[in-house]
């Protein structure tokens, strides 16, 4: 895998990682004048459960990318359902607490991942990567 590739999916983690944490930090403030440590907790556990999910999708990829086309797909989509798994799992635990805040916890993974998604793309859409090789 070229360098450039590697740069790529550090930089997509670094950045996704800053920006859940600004969303925690940011939601948490909310969380906690809305409604005391309840709301805190929940956009801190909604920042993890995004950061948790995000950074599984660079690195599946990033791993896939090292393997054949069919060795890809096969990461790639063993990812989404670990993910897919994982989350409906952890919902389903979360559901019955009674210390969730459930729209501060839903905010924050929907701002998370909103803003994860467009940090990925405009990182895409700057990366000079070769997409046709001379071989």
């Amino acid at each position: 895998m070229s360098n450039s590739i590697s740069q790529l999916f550090s930089q997509v983690l670094k950045q996704g990682a800053l920006l859940i944490a600004a969303i925690a930090l940011i939601g948490g403030a909310i969380g906690w004048f809305v409604a005391s440590t309840a709301g805190l907790l929940s956009a801190l556990i909604g920042a993890g459960m995004a950061l948790v999910f995000v950074s599984m999708t660079a690195i599946s990829v990033w791993l896939g990318g090292r393997l054949s086309l069919g060795g890809f797909f096969g990461v790639v989509m063993g990812g989404w359902i670990i993910k897919l798994l994982g989350f409906i799992i952890f919902v389903a635990v979360l559901k019955s607490a009674t210390f969730i805040v459930g729209p501060i916890l839903f905010g924050c993974v929907v701002a998370s991942v909103l803003g994860s998604l467009a940090l990925d793309a405009i990182a895409v859409m700057r990366s000079r990567i070769p997409t046709v090789s001379s071989n």
